[in-house]
């Protein structure tokens, strides 16, 4: 039932054979895959899960992955932030504390 969008492509010249830019947007996806076949174990493979899940969270903010992860770690280790106010770090209401906004003046 897909013939006719398949094909579609050969009576209009506007529709590109191929989609690159997508293409090059889900490579990293496939590599990612790839890597992950050697978490080592279900925890493993689970915390790189997460991981994944939070560095490409940050992206589609339009933060910098490295940034905001170093930032927010720190400030859940040290304390600067309470267990009451951990939403205030998620990707979209994050705002650079002092030291991530040294790191983004930097770069």
């Amino acid at each position: 039932g897909h013939w006719r969008g398949l094909i579609r492509f050969l009576d209009d010249g506007r529709i590109e054979v191929d989609n690159n830019m997508i293409e090059r947007q889900m490579r990293p996806i496939g590599i990612s895959r790839r890597n992950s076949l050697f978490a080592g174990n279900e925890g493993g493979a689970k915390s790189w899960a997460i991981l994944a899940s939070l560095l490409q969270t940050a992206k589609l903010n339009g933060l910098d992955p490295f940034t905001w992860l170093n930032d927010v770690l720190t400030r859940i280790v040290s304390g600067a932030v309470k267990n009451n106010e951990l939403d205030q770090l998620f990707a979209w209401n994050w705002a650079p504390g002092q030291q991530a906004a040294q790191l983004e003046i930097a770069a």
